[in-house]
């Protein structure tokens, strides 16, 4: 049986869920490294891709915007000119309570009783204007860190901009980001 759309999971409309004790079979994560690049580097410039609205981000979107920023920044930058991180960790458990259909399927179910649900997977909770991705880079490899953004964010299930945390005031002029 296939995975159920993104959108079954966007809508923060359960309190969070976190507590392992009820959680038998907890599902790995799907994220294998949240700091990329050289996390020891000294960079002039950090971006932010940040969420605009309040959702629920599933561990396989993660994973995939994770995967397009950093083959798109050691393409165009290369492994030791930047420092891409992962801010956000899917923490909170998504239940479902399979349903049977088909022929007999009453005499077999309990339907709505004990409908606690199984573990199906994992997502993060984000508010809004939180940082879920953050580039640092140097000056010469802008360009390079706001495209990597930009491929990343139509994978994640809200609406992004990118952010500048830090940057030089003549180069934020230089770029039309005023002062």
């Amino acid at each position: 049986m296939g995975k159920r759309p993104g959108q079954c999971y966007r809508e923060c409309d359960r309190p969070p869920f976190m507590r392992t004790r009820y959680i038998h079979r907890r599902p790995a994560s799907r994220i294998v490294s949240f700091d990329m690049g050289y996390p020891g580097g000294d960079f002039e410039v950090e971006m932010s891709l940040i969420g605009l609205e309040r959702c629920q981000i599933r561990n396989q979107a993660l994973e995939a915007a994770r995967v397009t920023a950093n083959r798109q920044l050691t393409k165009d930058a290369g492994r030791l000119n930047f420092h891409l991180r992962m801010r956000v960790k899917p923490l909170q458990y998504l239940r479902e309570n399979k349903m049977i259909s088909g022929a007999g399927a009453d005499r077999v179910q309990d339907g709505m009783r004990r409908a606690w649900g199984k573990v199906i997977g994992s997502a993060a909770r984000i508010k809004p204007n939180q940082a879920i991705i953050t580039v640092r880079v140097n000056r010469q490899h802008i360009y390079a860190g706001m495209e990597a953004l930009n491929k990343a964010a139509p994978k994640l299930p809200t609406p992004c901009k990118i952010v500048f945390d830090k940057i030089d005031p003549v180069l934020r002029r230089q770029m039309g980001y005023g002062v």
